[in-house]
């Protein structure tokens, strides 16, 4: 493990002594391994200057496919280890603004409560920052992640509604198809991309319907302010207007046409090992938002 840890840090570091300096091992020690792990194997894996060393291209090769089990046994070890000690350290998680106080904070109180020596950062921004340069340990995030290159656990997963006043309904009448929409006024949030495509499911496809009004804004608490005032129709999850539908204040409508469920997902770096504490918080998570209707 040791002349494939050496190893790995010469290619990604570029030099010998650069990667001395990043495993705080001696330069002397880095040449013994690669020179092991090059006679073991009988191929040169890496082609030496006075100041770089870069990968031949067999080295290359064995980089590519000896690095992601390298990981996942270095992972296991120290999994293994952690286990012999209750957690404990500062924990930082990102999560999304308002899904951080409504459920990541809820879940953070009772995993300190259950382990005293942990101590959490928590850091809410709608942002897709980048977690190595935030210092994070892991972070929420509500999308697919199919071509994200973190690692990933699916924590579950939430409905997004179509919704309007009692009030604007009585007025302008109720939706009872998607199309129907292009000729009602829309609430629309313009931080989400293009607010005026709105996905919905008609048959067994996926359709994307235009829809535009006179009120559009950045702030999700506007936005449904607005639709409850009856100024238009609203789109947005289902959590985050539950009290406007519990006190009768919107109405969801168009329900059968629903697009997928948004995934909920813990993520973190893939060169980053996942400690005990963030396993144990992100199972925790996981089951709390497992017993939350989302």
């Amino acid at each position: 493990m040791d002349d494939l840890e050496a190893f790995l840090a010469i290619v990604e570091k570029g030099s010998q002594a650069a990667a001395a300096r990043h495993l705080g091992r001696s330069l002397q020690s880095i040449g013994r391994s690669l020179a092991a792990l090059e006679q073991g194997m009988g191929v040169e894996l890496i082609r030496r200057t006075t100041r770089w060393s870069n990968p031949t291209e067999t080295g290359l090769a064995f980089y590519r496919r000896v690095k992601p089990p390298f990981l996942e046994i270095r992972e296991a070890r120290l999994e293994a280890t952690d286990r012999r000690d209750a957690p404990s350290g500062l924990l930082r998680i990102g999560a999304p603004t308002l899904f951080a106080p409504a459920y990541v904070a809820p879940a953070i109180c009772d995993f300190m409560e259950r382990y005293p020596q942990i101590e959490v950062e928590l850091r809410a921004s709608d942002r897709q920052v980048d977690l190595l340069e935030e210092g994070l340990d892991l972070a929420v995030r509500i999308r697919d992640m199919a071509d994200s290159e973190l690692k990933t656990r699916r924590l579950g997963s939430l409905r997004v509604v179509v919704f309007g006043a009692p009030a604007y309904f009585a007025d302008q009448g109720r939706p009872g198809h998607p199309d129907d929409l292009t000729r009602h006024q829309c609430v629309l949030r313009i931080a989400d991309g293009d607010a005026g495509a709105w996905p919905f499911r008609i048959g067994s496809r996926r359709r994307t319907v235009r829809v535009g009004g006179r009120f559009r804004t950045d702030s999700t608490a506007a936005m449904h302010a607005a639709v409850a005032r009856g100024l238009g129709i609203g789109r947005a999850p289902l959590w985050q207007i539950r009290d406007l539908v519990e006190r009768g204040a919107v109405e969801v409508v168009l329900e059968a046409f629903e697009a997928a469920r948004l995934p909920v997902h813990a993520v973190w770096p893939p060169t980053k090992i996942l400690a005990a504490k963030t396993r144990l918080f992100v199972d925790a998570l996981a089951r709390r938002l497992k017993r939350e209707e989302l």
